[in-house]
């Protein structure tokens, strides 16, 4: 049976109507009220955006959210975990801080913060799944220990994952610092020495102390060091630096078994919104926000990640891609915008093998509202 999929866009058609009240009805319209009961301690999963971001989701739109959860009698608040690699959100305090910074605060969202895997990270709980690369997964305890999650998704593009939604939200941003480790093992970067001009940006930045300039001045990476964050990646001015897409796939498939352990058994309370605003070609996880790739769409709600993430992915390649974009090919409508920009990713690996380990279905009926 096709999984369900509610969609509202923003066009303003009906009596005025601002995309706050659409929020409101889109929840409500998907049965999401449905998972959410008094007394429980409800989750919204979310990402704050690195310091220097703006694709973020709006903190007011996370407010509607917020109240329709106070209007079933539970008790909200907002969370993510500590990243990886180097930068404001790679400890408690400074992600905290960040949240804030970006509007998450009390007097916005009426809901506190907590940062799901604690201070440094290491608050985690193993999960047992089945799948093909984990036996278990390490899933921040905040995210384990509440009764009800609504997971509200940037859709955007990724330089690995070719996008990222809900599944990724869950695998990603559900992983402690340790999961993010184990679902990036084996994608160490790759220098090209020919580019490279010595410039040491990459040094400078890495966590782990990995990167180094050689003799003739060029970088050198310790792959006994390495982590595998691509931090050094995002800032080389040359771009030098670049992953080894060969084990691509296993990381797609690393990233849908996480996912599949941040819902381990409890599908049933677990809804997605998915945004489909400011879609750019880079994750919220860098320090800024390049040109759309294509025009705004709209937001979507749904109980199944892949229904969601499928149908986003549906609605972006529709779309007339944005020629002052970074985008470079597939410009048409039904073009594949992300590997448009990136030519390596596999991203629909995260939905094929996602369907595969039950975590949801790529067959999907789309209910306009």
């Amino acid at each position: 049976m096709k999984s369900k999929v509610f969609f509202v866009d923003l066009k303003v058609s009906r009596d005025c109507e601002n995309t706050i009240q659409k929020i409101k009805r889109l929840y409500d319209a998907a049965g999401l009220d449905s998972i959410v009961n008094e007394g429980e301690l409800t989750a919204v999963k979310l990402h704050f955006g690195e310091r220097g971001n703006e694709g973020f989701i709006s903190p007011v739109n996370v407010r509607q959210v917020v109240d329709k959860i106070h209007s079933s009698g539970a008790k909200a608040y907002l969370t993510d975990t500590n990243t990886l690699y180097s930068g404001y959100r790679h400890n408690a305090i400074d992600h905290l801080t960040t949240a804030i910074e970006h509007g998450f605060g009390y007097e916005v969202t009426r809901a506190p913060l907590i940062i799901a895997d604690g201070l440094l990270g290491n608050s985690f709980r193993q999960v047992p799944i089945k799948g093909k690369h984990f036996n278990s997964v390490k899933i921040a305890s905040e995210l384990l220990d509440c009764q009800s999650m609504i997971v509200m998704s940037h859709f955007k593009g990724h330089g690995l994952a070719g996008f990222g939604g809900a599944i990724k939200n869950l695998a990603m941003g559900g992983g402690s610092v340790a999961g993010k480790m184990e679902q990036h093992k084996g994608l160490h970067p790759q220098i090209d020495a020919e580019s490279c001009n010595g410039c040491a940006t990459c040094v400078e930045v890495c966590p782990c102390d990995a990167m180094e300039i050689n003799s003739d001045n060029t970088s050198n990476i310790d792959d006994d060091k390495c982590i595998g964050c691509g931090e050094c990646m995002t800032v080389c001015p040359v771009e030098a630096i670049d992953f080894n897409y060969a084990n691509i796939p296993d990381f797609m498939e690393m990233i849908s078994e996480y996912a599949l352990g941040t819902v381990a058994k409890r599908q049933d309370k677990i809804g997605y919104m998915n945004f489909l605003v400011r879609i750019t070609p880079d994750c919220d996880c860098v320090p800024w926000s390049d040109t759309p790739l294509v025009p705004d769409i709209g937001i979507l709600a749904s109980t199944d990640p892949v229904a969601i993430d499928q149908a986003s992915l549906d609605l972006v390649n529709k779309q007339q891609g944005f020629t002052a974009s970074k985008l470079e090919e597939n410009m048409e409508p039904g073009g594949d915008k992300f590997t448009g920009v990136w030519k390596n990713s596999m991203g629909d690996i995260q939905l094929s093998y996602g369907e595969e380990l039950g975590l949801g279905s790529r067959e999907y009926e789309l209910i306009e509202i």
